[in-house]
């Protein structure tokens, strides 16, 4: 099978760490695969908040974890009162991936590169996580500004990092009859 093809299909979301941070070189390559992702009109409109700081990390995910605890969705409030969950899973380093406000089409474009450096991750045995719960941070403006995003970018996604802990190898059934074919 081609390797990019497998790659696709072996990287799984990881949700256990080992606490070691990811080198700089493996680092500077995800980004850099972010970076090189397909874009509208070549707008290139993504900036990228890499935190390693563990202290921030976990702030994060309590100030999270906080705002979801009054969600009006049952599950998500069930989710923000468990004191066990780490938002981030304890993961070393988080992406935030932010877009342009101006532009044709930032997220989609952002989406493109995160997508790009989960999988640049995975070719390097590095495990990753796509992480939305965090919306329920970026909605806190008096918390957002200790990510210092650029003026001009919306933050859309958090991406987990890290050594694997473990491997999955289970892979979940895909959905049956979901292309037409017009010839």
């Amino acid at each position: 099978m081609n390797v990019v093809i497998e790659n696709i299909k072996k990287r799984r979301s990881i949700r256990k760490y080992l606490a070691e941070q990811i080198n700089e070189t493996e680092l500077n390559e995800i980004i850099e695969a972010g970076i090189y992702a397909p874009s509208a009109h070549n707008e290139q409109p993504w900036h990228f908040t890499v935190i390693q700081n563990k202290e921030l990390i976990d702030f994060i995910s309590v100030k999270t974890k906080e705002a979801m605890a009054n969600s009006e969705v049952e599950w998500i409030a069930k989710m923000g009162k468990n004191e066990k969950l780490h938002i981030f899973y304890d993961a070393p380093t988080v992406i935030i991936v932010s877009g342009r406000d101006e532009g044709f089409s930032p997220i989609v474009d952002c989406s493109a590169a995160t997508e790009n450096m989960m999988l640049a991750a995975e070719s390097l045995n590095i495990g990753s996580c796509w992480n939305g719960l965090i919306k329920y941070f970026f909605q806190q403006e008096d918390q957002i500004s200790k990510l210092n995003i650029p003026e001009g970018y919306t933050p859309f996604y958090a991406v987990t990092f890290g050594y694997k802990q473990v491997t999955p190898t289970r892979v979940l059934e895909r959905k049956k009859n979901v292309v037409s074919y017009i010839k």
